[in-house]
Protein backbone atom coordinates (compact mmCIF):
# COMPACT_ATOMS: atom_id res chain seq x y z
CA UNK A 1 0.00 0.00 0.00
CA UNK A 2 1.46 3.33 -1.07
CA UNK A 3 2.18 5.90 1.62
CA UNK A 4 0.35 9.22 1.64
CA UNK A 5 2.67 12.22 1.82
CA UNK A 6 0.88 15.11 3.50
CA UNK A 7 3.78 16.68 5.43
CA UNK A 8 7.27 16.71 3.89
CA UNK A 9 10.48 18.13 5.34
CA UNK A 10 12.24 19.36 2.21
CA UNK A 11 15.61 20.00 3.86
CA UNK A 12 16.58 17.97 6.89
CA UNK A 13 20.16 17.05 7.76
CA UNK A 14 22.10 14.07 8.96
CA UNK A 15 25.14 14.05 11.25
CA UNK A 16 27.96 12.13 9.63
CA UNK A 17 29.60 9.59 11.97
CA UNK A 18 33.22 10.64 12.36
CA UNK A 19 34.40 7.26 11.05
CA UNK A 20 32.18 7.43 7.95
CA UNK A 21 35.00 8.08 5.51
CA UNK A 22 37.31 5.53 7.06
CA UNK A 23 34.60 2.90 6.59
CA UNK A 24 33.21 3.87 3.19
CA UNK A 25 36.03 5.60 1.31
CA UNK A 26 38.10 4.09 -1.49
CA UNK A 27 41.24 2.70 0.20
CA UNK A 28 43.41 4.67 -2.24
CA UNK A 29 42.21 7.91 -0.64
CA UNK A 30 41.56 6.77 2.90
CA UNK A 31 44.71 8.38 4.30
CA UNK A 32 43.29 11.74 3.12
CA UNK A 33 39.81 11.14 4.52
CA UNK A 34 38.11 14.03 6.36
CA UNK A 35 39.04 13.95 10.03
CA UNK A 36 38.67 16.03 13.14
CA UNK A 37 41.43 17.97 14.86
CA UNK A 38 41.64 20.12 17.96
CA UNK A 39 42.55 23.71 17.18
CA UNK A 40 44.64 26.09 19.28
CA UNK A 41 41.54 27.08 21.25
CA UNK A 42 40.70 23.51 22.13
CA UNK A 43 37.76 23.32 19.68
CA UNK A 44 37.04 20.35 17.45
CA UNK A 45 37.42 21.36 13.81
CA UNK A 46 37.28 19.54 10.49
CA UNK A 47 40.44 18.78 8.52
CA UNK A 48 39.53 18.17 4.88
CA UNK A 49 41.69 18.47 1.81
CA UNK A 50 44.50 20.01 3.84
CA UNK A 51 42.23 22.81 5.13
CA UNK A 52 40.92 23.30 8.65
CA UNK A 53 37.26 24.23 8.31
CA UNK A 54 34.24 24.81 10.49
CA UNK A 55 33.18 27.47 12.96
CA UNK A 56 35.63 28.79 15.51
CA UNK A 57 33.07 27.52 18.03
CA UNK A 58 33.86 23.99 16.86
CA UNK A 59 31.67 21.15 15.62
CA UNK A 60 30.30 20.28 19.04
CA UNK A 61 26.97 22.06 18.71
CA UNK A 62 26.21 21.02 15.14
CA UNK A 63 23.50 18.62 16.33
CA UNK A 64 22.13 20.80 19.12
CA UNK A 65 18.63 21.15 17.71
CA UNK A 66 16.50 23.14 20.11
CA UNK A 67 19.19 25.73 20.82
CA UNK A 68 17.32 28.29 18.70
CA UNK A 69 14.54 28.59 21.27
CA UNK A 70 16.60 27.73 24.31
CA UNK A 71 15.29 24.23 24.98
CA UNK A 72 18.84 22.95 24.43
CA UNK A 73 21.68 24.88 25.99
CA UNK A 74 24.57 25.61 23.63
CA UNK A 75 27.61 24.42 25.54
CA UNK A 76 31.13 25.17 24.29
CA UNK A 77 32.27 21.92 25.91
CA UNK A 78 29.69 19.89 24.01
CA UNK A 79 31.07 17.09 21.84
CA UNK A 80 29.92 16.44 18.27
CA UNK A 81 28.94 12.87 19.20
CA UNK A 82 26.41 14.31 21.67
CA UNK A 83 24.29 15.68 18.83
CA UNK A 84 20.68 14.64 18.39
CA UNK A 85 20.72 10.88 18.03
CA UNK A 86 18.40 10.91 15.02
CA UNK A 87 21.08 12.74 13.06
CA UNK A 88 23.31 9.67 13.27
CA UNK A 89 20.73 6.88 13.53
CA UNK A 90 17.69 6.49 11.25
CA UNK A 91 15.88 4.36 13.85
CA UNK A 92 16.06 7.30 16.28
CA UNK A 93 15.01 9.80 13.61
CA UNK A 94 11.68 8.20 12.76
CA UNK A 95 10.16 8.79 16.24
CA UNK A 96 11.25 12.43 16.01
CA UNK A 97 9.51 12.71 12.63
CA UNK A 98 6.41 11.02 14.04
CA UNK A 99 6.34 13.52 16.89
CA UNK A 100 5.81 16.27 14.31
CA UNK A 101 3.63 14.22 11.95
CA UNK A 102 6.28 14.36 9.19
CA UNK A 103 5.71 11.71 6.54
CA UNK A 104 9.02 12.07 4.67
CA UNK A 105 12.30 13.92 4.99
CA UNK A 106 14.87 14.74 2.31
CA UNK A 107 18.34 14.65 3.80
CA UNK A 108 21.35 16.91 3.28
CA UNK A 109 24.81 16.74 4.89
CA UNK A 110 26.36 18.61 7.80
CA UNK A 111 30.14 18.10 7.66
CA UNK A 112 29.75 17.33 3.96
CA UNK A 113 28.63 20.90 3.24
CA UNK A 114 32.35 21.69 3.22
CA UNK A 115 33.33 19.20 0.49
CA UNK A 116 33.24 21.85 -2.22
CA UNK A 117 36.34 23.43 -0.71
CA UNK A 118 38.53 20.42 -1.56
CA UNK A 119 40.84 21.44 -4.40
CA UNK A 120 41.98 17.92 -5.35
CA UNK A 121 39.07 16.88 -7.57
CA UNK A 122 39.77 13.14 -7.32
CA UNK A 123 39.85 13.37 -3.54
CA UNK A 124 36.60 15.36 -3.58
CA UNK A 125 34.99 12.69 -5.77
CA UNK A 126 36.12 9.97 -3.35
CA UNK A 127 34.69 11.93 -0.41
CA UNK A 128 31.36 12.33 -2.22
CA UNK A 129 31.18 8.66 -3.22
CA UNK A 130 31.79 7.49 0.34
CA UNK A 131 29.24 9.92 1.75
CA UNK A 132 26.57 8.94 -0.78
CA UNK A 133 27.07 5.23 -0.10
CA UNK A 134 26.74 5.83 3.64
CA UNK A 135 23.65 8.02 3.17
CA UNK A 136 21.98 5.32 1.10
CA UNK A 137 22.59 2.88 3.94
CA UNK A 138 21.20 5.39 6.46
CA UNK A 139 17.96 5.67 4.46
CA UNK A 140 17.66 1.97 3.60
CA UNK A 141 15.59 0.85 6.64
CA UNK A 142 12.85 3.41 5.81
CA UNK A 143 12.84 3.75 2.01
CA UNK A 144 9.40 5.38 1.89
CA UNK A 145 10.25 8.02 4.55
CA UNK A 146 13.95 8.89 4.35
CA UNK A 147 15.36 10.15 1.05
CA UNK A 148 19.03 10.95 0.59
CA UNK A 149 20.17 13.90 -1.50
CA UNK A 150 23.52 13.14 -3.11
CA UNK A 151 26.69 15.20 -2.78
CA UNK A 152 28.65 16.00 -5.96
CA UNK A 153 32.26 17.04 -6.71
CA UNK A 154 31.27 19.98 -8.90
CA UNK A 155 34.91 21.09 -9.07
CA UNK A 156 34.98 18.70 -12.06
CA UNK A 157 32.04 18.54 -14.46
CA UNK A 158 33.00 15.03 -15.60
CA UNK A 159 33.28 13.67 -12.07
CA UNK A 160 30.09 15.44 -10.99
CA UNK A 161 28.20 13.80 -13.86
CA UNK A 162 29.72 10.42 -13.01
CA UNK A 163 28.64 10.74 -9.37
CA UNK A 164 25.16 11.96 -10.30
CA UNK A 165 24.71 8.89 -12.51
CA UNK A 166 25.91 6.64 -9.69
CA UNK A 167 23.53 8.28 -7.21
CA UNK A 168 20.58 7.87 -9.55
CA UNK A 169 21.25 4.50 -11.14
CA UNK A 170 22.97 2.62 -8.31
CA UNK A 171 21.59 4.27 -5.18
CA UNK A 172 18.14 5.29 -6.42
CA UNK A 173 18.43 8.88 -5.23
CA UNK A 174 16.08 11.51 -6.61
CA UNK A 175 18.16 14.64 -6.12
CA UNK A 176 21.61 16.14 -5.66
CA UNK A 177 22.81 19.23 -3.88
CA UNK A 178 25.40 21.82 -4.84
CA UNK A 179 26.64 24.94 -3.12
CA UNK A 180 25.54 28.32 -4.55
CA UNK A 181 29.11 29.59 -4.31
CA UNK A 182 31.53 29.57 -7.26
CA UNK A 183 33.34 26.28 -7.75
CA UNK A 184 36.90 26.70 -9.07
CA UNK A 185 36.19 30.36 -9.73
CA UNK A 186 33.19 29.71 -12.01
CA UNK A 187 29.55 30.59 -11.44
CA UNK A 188 26.99 27.91 -12.13
CA UNK A 189 25.80 29.42 -15.42
CA UNK A 190 29.28 29.15 -16.96
CA UNK A 191 29.15 27.30 -20.31
CA UNK A 192 31.39 24.56 -18.91
CA UNK A 193 28.45 23.40 -16.76
CA UNK A 194 26.04 22.97 -19.66
CA UNK A 195 26.75 19.24 -19.91
CA UNK A 196 26.00 18.89 -16.21
CA UNK A 197 22.58 20.53 -16.58
CA UNK A 198 21.77 18.37 -19.60
CA UNK A 199 22.62 15.24 -17.65
CA UNK A 200 20.46 16.35 -14.72
CA UNK A 201 17.55 16.68 -17.16
CA UNK A 202 18.20 13.25 -18.66
CA UNK A 203 18.44 11.61 -15.24
CA UNK A 204 15.37 13.49 -13.94
CA UNK A 205 17.32 14.68 -10.90
CA UNK A 206 16.30 17.65 -8.78
CA UNK A 207 19.08 20.13 -7.98
CA UNK A 208 19.05 21.69 -4.52
CA UNK A 209 21.24 24.73 -3.89
CA UNK A 210 22.36 24.71 -0.25
CA UNK A 211 24.84 27.05 1.43
CA UNK A 212 27.26 26.11 4.19
CA UNK A 213 28.48 27.92 7.31
CA UNK A 214 29.00 31.66 7.10
CA UNK A 215 32.71 32.23 6.69
CA UNK A 216 33.84 28.76 7.77
CA UNK A 217 33.24 26.62 4.70
CA UNK A 218 36.42 27.23 2.74
CA UNK A 219 34.52 28.40 -0.36
CA UNK A 220 34.19 31.98 -1.66
CA UNK A 221 31.30 33.70 0.11
CA UNK A 222 29.88 37.16 -0.41
CA UNK A 223 30.13 39.67 2.42
CA UNK A 224 32.98 38.13 4.39
CA UNK A 225 35.14 41.14 3.63
CA UNK A 226 32.56 43.49 5.16
CA UNK A 227 31.36 41.71 8.30
CA UNK A 228 33.24 40.07 11.16
CA UNK A 229 30.63 38.59 13.49
CA UNK A 230 29.23 35.07 13.08
CA UNK A 231 25.62 36.25 13.05
CA UNK A 232 26.16 38.89 10.38
CA UNK A 233 28.10 36.49 8.20
CA UNK A 234 25.41 33.83 8.49
CA UNK A 235 22.76 36.39 7.51
CA UNK A 236 24.60 37.69 4.47
CA UNK A 237 26.19 34.55 3.04
CA UNK A 238 23.16 32.28 3.05
CA UNK A 239 20.71 34.68 1.47
CA UNK A 240 22.94 36.64 -0.89
CA UNK A 241 24.79 33.61 -2.24
CA UNK A 242 21.38 32.07 -2.96
CA UNK A 243 20.16 35.25 -4.65
CA UNK A 244 23.19 35.16 -6.94
CA UNK A 245 22.68 31.46 -7.71
CA UNK A 246 19.07 32.28 -8.61
CA UNK A 247 20.24 35.11 -10.85
CA UNK A 248 22.75 32.78 -12.49
CA UNK A 249 20.31 29.99 -13.35
CA UNK A 250 17.42 32.31 -14.35
CA UNK A 251 18.99 35.43 -15.91
CA UNK A 252 22.07 33.45 -16.91
CA UNK A 253 19.95 31.21 -19.12
CA UNK A 254 20.34 27.81 -17.46
CA UNK A 255 16.59 27.33 -17.02
CA UNK A 256 15.87 28.69 -20.50
CA UNK A 257 18.27 26.22 -22.15
CA UNK A 258 17.17 23.26 -19.99
CA UNK A 259 13.37 23.35 -19.71
CA UNK A 260 13.03 20.08 -17.77
CA UNK A 261 15.30 21.11 -14.88
CA UNK A 262 13.99 21.22 -11.33
CA UNK A 263 15.99 23.66 -9.17
CA UNK A 264 15.43 24.47 -5.50
CA UNK A 265 16.80 27.30 -3.35
CA UNK A 266 17.15 26.07 0.22
CA UNK A 267 17.82 27.37 3.74
CA UNK A 268 18.16 31.02 2.79
CA UNK A 269 14.66 32.27 3.55
CA UNK A 270 12.03 32.81 0.89
CA UNK A 271 10.81 36.37 1.25
CA UNK A 272 13.46 37.77 -1.10
CA UNK A 273 12.29 35.87 -4.15
CA UNK A 274 9.45 38.18 -5.19
CA UNK A 275 11.39 41.49 -5.36
CA UNK A 276 14.30 39.60 -6.93
CA UNK A 277 12.13 38.20 -9.72
CA UNK A 278 10.44 41.55 -10.18
CA UNK A 279 13.83 43.21 -10.57
CA UNK A 280 14.85 40.64 -13.17
CA UNK A 281 11.54 41.12 -14.98
CA UNK A 282 12.02 44.87 -14.97
CA UNK A 283 15.44 44.48 -16.62
CA UNK A 284 13.97 42.00 -19.10
CA UNK A 285 11.32 44.54 -20.14
CA UNK A 286 13.78 47.44 -20.31
CA UNK A 287 15.53 47.04 -23.67
CA UNK A 288 18.41 49.13 -22.41
CA UNK A 289 19.23 46.42 -19.88
CA UNK A 290 17.97 43.21 -21.45
CA UNK A 291 21.17 41.52 -22.55
CA UNK A 292 19.95 38.14 -21.28
CA UNK A 293 18.86 36.52 -24.55
CA UNK A 294 16.02 34.82 -22.64
CA UNK A 295 12.99 33.53 -24.51
CA UNK A 296 10.57 34.43 -21.70
CA UNK A 297 10.34 36.56 -18.59
CA UNK A 298 12.50 35.52 -15.60
CA UNK A 299 9.40 35.09 -13.41
CA UNK A 300 7.99 32.69 -16.02
CA UNK A 301 11.20 30.68 -16.01
CA UNK A 302 11.04 30.48 -12.22
CA UNK A 303 7.47 29.23 -12.41
CA UNK A 304 8.46 26.53 -14.85
CA UNK A 305 11.72 25.33 -13.31
CA UNK A 306 12.21 26.52 -9.73
CA UNK A 307 11.12 26.06 -6.12
CA UNK A 308 12.05 27.99 -2.97
CA UNK A 309 12.10 27.06 0.71
CA UNK A 310 10.65 29.29 3.42
CA UNK A 311 11.62 28.93 7.06
CA UNK A 312 8.69 27.93 9.32
CA UNK A 313 8.68 31.30 11.10
CA UNK A 314 8.61 33.55 8.02
CA UNK A 315 5.62 35.87 8.16
CA UNK A 316 5.90 36.64 4.44
CA UNK A 317 4.89 33.07 3.57
CA UNK A 318 1.18 33.85 3.86
CA UNK A 319 1.54 37.00 1.76
CA UNK A 320 3.61 35.42 -0.97
CA UNK A 321 2.08 31.94 -1.25
CA UNK A 322 -0.38 32.83 -3.99
CA UNK A 323 2.06 35.21 -5.72
CA UNK A 324 4.70 32.51 -6.16
CA UNK A 325 2.26 29.64 -6.31
CA UNK A 326 1.95 27.33 -3.29
CA UNK A 327 3.08 24.39 -5.42
CA UNK A 328 6.46 26.16 -5.77
CA UNK A 329 7.02 26.51 -2.02
CA UNK A 330 9.02 24.22 0.25
CA UNK A 331 9.62 24.36 4.00
CA UNK A 332 12.17 22.63 6.20
CA UNK A 333 13.00 21.69 9.77
CA UNK A 334 16.80 22.02 9.42
CA UNK A 335 16.87 19.18 11.97
CA UNK A 336 19.17 18.53 13.83
CA UNK A 337 21.12 21.79 13.51
CA UNK A 338 21.10 24.28 16.40
CA UNK A 339 19.11 26.83 14.40
CA UNK A 340 16.66 24.16 13.29
CA UNK A 341 12.95 23.98 14.09
CA UNK A 342 12.17 20.94 16.20
CA UNK A 343 9.76 20.10 17.53
CA UNK A 344 6.87 22.04 16.03
CA UNK A 345 7.95 23.07 12.52
CA UNK A 346 4.84 21.85 10.66
CA UNK A 347 2.56 23.64 13.09
CA UNK A 348 4.58 26.85 12.67
CA UNK A 349 4.08 26.63 8.90
CA UNK A 350 0.35 25.99 9.25
CA UNK A 351 0.00 28.97 11.59
CA UNK A 352 1.60 31.20 8.98
CA UNK A 353 -0.95 29.94 6.44
CA UNK A 354 -4.06 30.62 8.52
CA UNK A 355 -6.92 32.00 6.46
CA UNK A 356 -5.68 30.57 3.17
CA UNK A 357 -7.45 27.82 1.26
CA UNK A 358 -7.11 24.16 2.15
CA UNK A 359 -5.55 23.56 -1.27
CA UNK A 360 -2.90 26.23 -0.64
CA UNK A 361 -2.05 24.64 2.71
CA UNK A 362 -1.89 21.18 1.10
CA UNK A 363 0.47 22.38 -1.59
CA UNK A 364 2.80 24.15 0.83
CA UNK A 365 2.91 21.30 3.33
CA UNK A 366 3.70 18.60 0.76
CA UNK A 367 2.73 19.39 -2.84
CA UNK A 368 5.72 21.61 -3.51
CA UNK A 369 8.18 19.03 -2.22
CA UNK A 370 6.51 16.22 -4.18
CA UNK A 371 6.83 18.25 -7.36
CA UNK A 372 10.41 19.27 -6.74
CA UNK A 373 11.71 15.84 -5.79
CA UNK A 374 9.48 13.90 -8.21
CA UNK A 375 7.75 12.07 -5.36
CA UNK A 376 4.43 11.17 -6.91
Amino acid sequence: MARDYNVIDADGHILEPLDLWQRYMDPAYRDQAPSTVIDENGKTRLLIGGKMLGSEKGLGNLGAVGARDGTVVVDDAREYEQGRKGGFDPHARIPDMDLDGIDAAFLYPSIGLFAGAVEDVRLSAAICRAYNRWLADYCKPYPDRLFGVAMLPLQSVDLAIEEMRFARNELGMRGVFVRPNPYSGKMIHHPDYDRFWSEAEDLDMSIGFHEGGGGSSGMPQVGLDRFETRGARHIVTHTMEMMMACLAVVWGGVCDRHPKLRIGFLEAGGGWIVPWLERMDRHYTDQGFNDSGLSMRPSELFQRNCWISFEPVEGSLKVLADYIGPHKILWATDYPHPDGFFPGAPEMVRKNLEGLSAETVRQVMAGGAKGFYGLE
